[in-house]
């Protein structure tokens, strides 16, 4: 309606799911749609596309670091998290580490204990050179 475009849900799309029963210990590595219900002590990767998607709902807990292109979180995460493309940040959402993000949507409500470090404005450390001053 007036012209805006439906904007498409990162999460409709899911190949995995963690039920809220399970408990992993151990990294994990994923491509396409991952959805966590349950407990993950480990690091999650996505390996492939840039539209691979790591859901967590409300239920869900990850202690560990989180590295994919697109992140929606709604449970509690304790590590950083490296959304190189997307990440929305959900009203239940708890974030104990530093978060890294390409762009970023964070609902009322949301907590972040840690640093927001936008992507694009990383710089790699400056050389400095020191010249000595020879008077002549």
């Amino acid at each position: 309606m007036f012209g805006r475009k439906k904007k498409k849900k990162l999460h409709d799309h899911i190949d995995s799911l963690i039920g809220s029963n399970t408990h992993i210990e151990g990294n994990i590595n994923f491509n396409g749609g991952l959805r966590v219900d349950g407990h993950i002590c480990g690091n999650i990767l996505a390996t492939g596309d840039e539209h691979s998607t790591l859901v967590l709902s409300e239920q869900g807990n990850i202690e560990g670091k989180i590295q994919a292109p697109n992140v929606v979180i709604n449970g509690t995460v304790t590590g950083p998290v490296h959304a190189d493309e997307y990440l929305e940040l959900q009203s239940k959402a708890k974030v104990f580490g530093d978060v890294y993000y390409g762009s970023v949507e964070i609902q009322l409500g949301a907590l972040i204990e840690g640093k927001l470090i936008h992507l694009n404005n990383l710089q790699p450390e400056k050389l400095v050179t020191l010249i000595p001053v020879t008077s002549d």
